[in-house]
């Protein structure tokens, strides 16, 4: 079931006449499209390319437009794409498509007046020789998308193929309807709060609303390091779907708890704000930074160790252990739309060895009478409820305690047949959805 609609079109390019603010931004643009193509190069390429020179010169006001207007032009790249191609005999070079791709971003995605980005993506063309003789062809085609508006376009086509027969197959067609449509809209901000800390009154002061759980979602913009409480330490930022398994692994005060791939550490957070007596892993010394600064902040501690779970030498077992594993994140693709066009069909089935590998490894710290929390950020059953139907034949020890997802803060269409959770990032769709996850729960009866 496709879902069609109209990008909105700004008003017509021949609308005003250009104001001397037109060359205000022109660098903004310039890095929006070296963003944008570091994004589809590469996982994490977007967020390297923010570390770079050309945009580390750039105005923190125009480094936050560059990174908008990549990000709406990847959450709508086949969208735009389709537009650009009714309108194309043949491609043009990949700089020239990307200028028109930034561009249509800004008109159709961020309201951006059309004579103003037009102007802007034809002095672009201009004064780089390799897309100079294209000039032409990128004012013809983007005064005619705003003369004469983009067409139908369908929410599917934002999806790469291979991932939309994947969710189709697995979820079915109106599933795949709402999860393409989720992948449009940039998503709120969600809080978690420290125990003790009213949601109300955090949701009061960041203009938000207390979600099911006690997460807090804003749509306030800008630099969290700034909004009320942050000093105090009275919340750090998780999406509501994330904060899920460290509520299922339900920890009480005075218990050990192990969180075996903990960066960037908002589950570590919480198993030590529940009480626990917490250590925290991670492979990646540098990411765990964030962990550590985010533990000094909020006033919690944990036991902070820079190694692969797998080769950690340490004996110590654990009343509670979560192993958010290394994942593919296609269930992130309404913060990270970047991942749905990096991520590759056999990394799906790389990064499954990997998930089972690390389930034995886990396992092996749970105390008998302990529990274990499996839990990943990805829609893909490999690296989810195949793990465990998996994990769960090799280990008789173990059994499945079904997960409450009303005590959890979780959608109630996310509860499986089996106890699991499974939640699409379509879920909730009226507080504005959430990240897509999987978790279970297993207890360790021998």
């Amino acid at each position: 079931m496709a879902v069609k609609g109209r990008l909105r079109p700004a008003p017509a390019v021949d609308a005003a006449p250009a104001p001397s603010q037109d060359d205000i931004g022109v660098e903004a643009r310039v890095v929006a499209g070296i963003l944008l193509n570091a994004a589809l190069e590469k996982r994490n390429g977007l967020d390297e390319a923010l570390s770079q020179p050309a945009a580390r010169a750039l105005e923190p006001v125009d480094r936050a437009f560059a990174r908008a207007v990549a990000m709406a032009a990847l959450r709508r790249l086949g969208e735009i794409d389709h537009i650009l191609n009714r309108r194309l005999k043949k491609s043009p070079p990949e700089a020239v498509r990307t200028l028109m791709r930034i561009a249509l971003a800004q008109t159709l995605v961020l309201e951006t007046p059309a004579f103003a980005a037009v102007s802007t993506a034809v002095k672009l063309a201009e004064r780089d020789p390799k897309t100079r003789p294209y000039k032409n062809l990128v004012n013809a085609v983007l005064r005619g998308v705003g003369r004469e508006g983009p067409g139908l376009t369908t929410a599917e086509s934002n999806l790469p193929d291979w991932i939309a027969a994947r969710w189709k197959a697995t979820y079915g067609e109106a599933a795949l309807a709402g999860l393409a449509l989720a992948a449009r809209e940039e998503p709120a901000t969600d809080l978690s709060l420290k125990p003790g800390v009213d949601p109300a009154a955090v949701a009061a002061a960041v203009e938000g609303e207390a979600l099911e759980g006690g997460t807090v979602r804003t749509g306030r913009r800008g630099d969290v390091a700034s909004w009320p409480g942050f000093d105090d330490g009275d919340w750090w930022v998780q999406d509501a779907a994330a904060a899920v398994p460290g509520r299922l692994l339900d920890v009480k005060p005075g218990e050990t708890a192990l969180d075996m791939c903990a960066a960037p550490g908002g589950k570590t957070l919480q198993l030590a704000a529940a009480g626990a007596s917490v250590v925290a892993l991670d492979r990646s010394a540098p990411r765990l930074k964030r962990l550590t600064q985010n533990l000094e902040r909020t006033g919690l501690t944990a036991e902070v160790i820079a190694v692969p779970a797998e080769d950690w030498e340490d004996a110590r077992t654990f009343d509670a252990v979560l192993l958010d594993a290394p994942c593919t994140a296609t269930g992130t693709f309404r913060r990270n739309p970047e991942v749905l066009r990096a991520t590759k069909p056999a990394e799906v089935a790389k990064l499954a060895d990997v998930q089972h590998r690390l389930l034995d490894v886990a396992a092996e710290r749970v105390k008998p009478g302990g529990r274990m929390v499996y839990c990943t950020c990805s829609l893909e059953r490999e690296e989810g409820e195949t793990q465990i139907i998996a994990f769960l034949r090799r280990n008789p020890a173990f059994r499945t305690v079904a997960a409450d997802p009303a005590a959890l803060g979780a959608p109630p269409e996310a509860l499986t047949p089996e106890g699991w959770l499974r939640i699409l990032p379509s879920m909730w769709a009226e507080h504005g959805g959430l990240d897509g996850f999987f978790a279970a729960r297993l207890e360790r009866v021998s």
